[in-house]
């Protein structure tokens, strides 16, 4: 009897792709917290996340694979520094995180961000959703 061809559920992917990314998202801010910097090598670790999530879903390899694969890095990397920074305003401030990231203003953010950032931080966040893009071709 030949092996029955399993097709991959159309939700599948963008579930997986929401549960992975809000995990990663709440591991990087923690460790950022944590070690008391923006932690950007998370955006490679992010970006290998989302070929694993990706290739498990069964989504079939090509192009729009590496399409979504670049922009789900590139908005797990924004979502997490805005977290980071917005946390870290907000225990200053005597905020919730919710409340600080409702409240932090794009200009405001980005200069906080441009503070804290290292040339290797920035080297990684630019690497990585170009690499996923590539590693899930």
């Amino acid at each position: 009897m030949p092996p029955a061809t399993r097709r991959p559920s159309r939700w599948l992917v963008p579930l997986m792709l929401l549960l992975g990314g809000a995990s990663l998202v709440l591991i990087w801010v923690t460790a950022a917290l944590y070690l008391h910097r923006q932690a950007g090598w998370m955006a490679l670790l992010a970006a290998l996340d989302v070929i694993v999530v990706l290739r498990l879903a069964g989504m079939p390899a090509g192009a729009p694979r590496a399409a979504l694969a670049l922009v789900a890095t590139a908005v797990i990397c924004g979502l997490s520094l805005w977290g980071i920074v917005a946390t870290q305003l907000g225990f200053a401030l005597g905020l919730t995180p919710w409340d600080s990231a409702l409240k932090l203003g794009l200009h405001h953010g980005w200069t906080l961000l441009m503070l804290a950032m290292t040339p290797l931080d920035w080297i990684a966040l630019l690497a990585a959703p170009w690499l996923a893009a590539w590693w899930s071709r």
